[in-house]
């Protein structure tokens, strides 16, 4: 008789969001481990196939992910929000094991995983509200004594374990990928649309968020005193970056507010350089999509930053605009294209893909779970 298999059930809150960058961790991972359960099962007999069914759990009216074969979909529960997650899904799951991706899950629910990005929760408080910081910070010490915890770099796994004690020592680290980018079509519309098609331009893609230091990037492009070339700021509100640095918005900054995949990827391949001028981050996607589109990065020398992007990036200190001006000077006087700069970012893209990541994953929920007959 077969050892009886553990349900696993994935905590599917995430799809009725906003896809932001944990949100685009929690669909890839989705659907690449979707595809390593295919990818197993044609390797097997029919005898002996993957007994691995995870099902995604969500809110009612929660959108159906498309495109998934080996992965099922439910909709339960009747509440909302972190209420929905806290008893809704911890009623429907707790006969079996919870993966949860993106930072949260019940914490009454005996045998789960959760993903937890980064410690800005704990180490810039002044990011978030009161109350959410004040449940927030809550939330992750209980899930360390009660879950397993997950990160997505080396960086966050010592920054976890600083915050949150040794108990969560040897978490596995599953890191982000980049390769959804390249599989989105470019809508190079957009670069007439913004009067950039024979124009150089830095490229920044984010939030407003403090810790995206984007006041200080834009000081530094100012002093530039190139009217010439604009900064092309995506997905930022005008009034949260300016109104906060009490500053007066240059001519040539462009603020697209959010924008289709297509029309960042076509900015991507025009830009003269992404800027990614963060003073803290868990991981940091955009500039893995910059490299694998052909954007060289300048980007902040913070330790996670580091990790991901190795040698293919140019480095400045994110807390002096002086720094930041001189690595975009040095960016527009140089070539858009190095060889030797290209070997480096194809060292540094051979480290991530999103297949990789779900394969790691996969490997771990079958050691912990009993996943195969």
């Amino acid at each position: 008789m077969a050892d009886a298999i553990t349900p696993i059930f994935i905590n599917g809150r995430f799809l009725g969001k906003s896809v932001t960058g944990i949100q685009r961790f929690a669909h890839e991972m989705v659907a690449a481990l979707d595809a390593q359960l295919a990818a197993k099962d044609s390797a097997l007999d029919s005898a002996k196939d993957s007994a691995l069914r995870p099902i995604i759990l969500a809110p009612r009216g929660t959108p159906r992910p498309e495109n998934l074969s080996r992965i099922g979909f439910a909709e339960t529960g009747s509440l909302r929000g972190h209420a929905w997650e806290q008893w809704d899904l911890w009623r429907a799951a707790r006969g079996g094991f919870l993966l949860n991706l993106c930072n949260s899950g019940p914490v009454l629910h005996p045998r789960q995983m959760v993903v937890i990005h980064d410690a800005a929760v704990y180490r810039m408080p002044e990011n978030y509200s009161r109350a959410y910081g004040l449940f927030h910070r809550a939330l992750g010490r209980v899930l360390a004594r009660r879950a397993r915890l997950a990160t997505v770099s080396d960086f966050s796994r010592r920054e976890l374990m600083d915050v949150l004690g040794p108990r969560v020592a040897g978490m596995p680290v599953f890191p982000n990928g980049y390769d959804h980018i390249l599989r989105i079509v470019a809508d190079a519309a957009i670069l007439d649309r913004l009067g950039l098609r024979h124009r150089p331009f830095f490229l920044f893609v984010g939030s407003p968020a403090p810790n995206k230091n984007l006041a200080r990037a834009v000081e530094a492009f100012a002093r530039l005193n190139r009217p010439d070339v604009s900064f092309v700021i995506v997905g930022a509100a005008q009034a949260a970056v300016f109104n906060a640095a009490n500053m007066a918005k240059p001519e040539n900054v462009i603020m697209t507010g959010r924008l289709t995949d297509g029309e960042i990827v076509a900015l991507y391949r025009h830009a003269t350089a992404l800027v990614f001028p963060s003073l803290y981050e868990g991981f940091g996607i955009p500039p893995l999509e910059a490299m694998a589109l052909g954007c060289p990065v300048v980007a902040s020398g913070i330790a996670p930053v580091r990790e991901t992007c190795g040698d293919a990036a140019r480095y400045f200190n994110p807390h002096d605009a002086g720094d930041i001006a001189r690595a975009m000077r040095d960016a527009l006087s140089g070539p858009r294209e190095n060889p030797a700069a290209q070997d480096a970012v194809r060292e540094r893209l051979a480290l991530y893909s999103w297949p990789s990541s779900a394969g790691k994953l996969l490997d771990w929920l079958e050691k912990s779970t009993g996943g195969m007959r």
